[in-house]
């Protein structure tokens, strides 16, 4: 069973979502919000797997909400689905917590397989959403002369592979405290605002 939440202040949206999403077996929509306050107050109480969130709500936007969301019902993953393609709104979305950010234009063709990867606790981005923070984040790291060790990489490779912490430990033969600390530093390195980024920047064009 995959429970969600639909937030946009378009009542035809949340309608057409509602009917797609519920029409897979297994998919219950268990609530709608017309803003940003609603949807976190529905949130907490329905606790869905999933919250799909207009990213431009009023009066409180869908940055504020998923900070939020993520805050006070941790288990719920947060997708974004927008019209803007700005680098610095897709980095602020994932600093909030979101890990699903897709653009209405894509959403037709990617809905169905961004909710269930959500549902399961992977990221999931279109790839023109995936280019715009590769690139970002790429062009970011050649200015500042960054570059990662052997060691480094093959932490990222494995996290990005969908490893937890404690097999990655396994598999290196360190200490799971280790590993974290490691992921920690790795993501300072490279300035990367989440999980999320890390993954997309492990699938980068070496």
């Amino acid at each position: 069973m995959v429970r969600i939440l639909i937030a946009d202040d378009h009542a035809v949206v949340r309608s057409g979502l509602r009917r797609v999403l519920a029409a897979q077996p297994g998919w219950e929509v268990v609530a709608e919000a017309a803003d940003g306050r609603d949807a976190i107050g529905k949130a907490r109480a329905t606790k869905p797997d999933v919250a799909m969130l207009d990213c431009m709500m009023p009066p409180l936007n869908g940055v504020e909400a998923t900070r939020r969301i993520r805050a006070r019902v941790p288990e719920t993953e947060v997708l974004i689905f927008t019209l803007h393609e700005d680098e610095r709104l897709i980095e602020e979305i994932l600093r909030a917590g979101a890990r699903g950010y897709v653009l209405k234009s894509d959403v037709s063709g990617q809905l169905i397989n961004v909710v269930q990867a959500l549902a399961e606790h992977k990221p999931f981005f279109t790839s023109s959403v995936s280019e715009t923070l590769l690139a970002s984040m790429l062009t970011a790291q050649m200015n500042d002369g960054i570059c990662l060790t052997d060691e480094e990489r093959t932490v990222v490779r494995l996290i990005a592979e969908g490893h937890p912490n404690r097999k990655v430990a396994k598999v290196l033969d360190i200490a799971r405290k280790t590993v974290d600390s490691r992921r920690t530093a790795i993501m300072r390195k490279l300035k990367l605002p989440s999980a999320a980024a890390l993954i997309l920047y492990a699938f980068a064009p070496a």
